[in-house]
């Protein structure tokens, strides 16, 4: 009996893992979002007003992940390897771009274009963030799911 139990136990956490893990996609493209709508803030606040070499600027703030890595590759100008799963070959090279244009040109050039892609970010972010709490909490739940049906199948 209490074998039983403990086995239902572990195939329903185990299921619950499973539709984690499966949304952790979106989790990251949300965390990724985020960051990068407040290095493009942090960026416009530093053409307006501080104006350090972008070397300083770079080392100034730390960022985790794959937005990390993103931009420790453009401080040391190289191109970024990381294959991010969640990202589309449109926002790859609207990425590419951005990142080309830093530093590039005079600060009024440069300020009204990353003022215009605040509005992007902006919108990717609260899209990215509204995803990932629906099909988070719909992967949660499918697993949760799946989970007590293969226990109903079992017992």
């Amino acid at each position: 009996m209490w074998a039983k139990l403990i086995l239902c136990a572990a195939i329903v956490a185990f299921s619950v893992a499973l539709g984690a893990f499966a949304a952790g996609k979106y989790r990251a493209r949300r965390q990724f979002y985020r960051q990068f709508y407040t290095f493009n803030e942090r960026y416009l606040t530093e053409l307006r007003f501080m104006r350090r070499p972008l070397g300083e600027f770079f080392s100034a703030y730390t960022y985790e992940g794959d937005f990390g890595a993103l931009v420790i590759a453009a401080a040391e100008h190289k191109a970024w390897d990381k294959k991010a799963e969640y990202l589309t070959q449109e926002e790859r090279a609207q990425l590419a771009d951005y990142f080309h244009m830093l530093g590039r040109g005079d600060a009024q050039s440069q300020q009204a274009c990353f003022t215009a892609q605040k509005g992007i970010l902006e919108e990717k972010r609260t899209d990215s963030e509204r995803e990932a709490k629906t099909r988070g909490e719909l992967y949660l739940k499918l697993g949760l799911l799946a989970g007590l049906a293969l226990v109903i199948l079992i017992i």
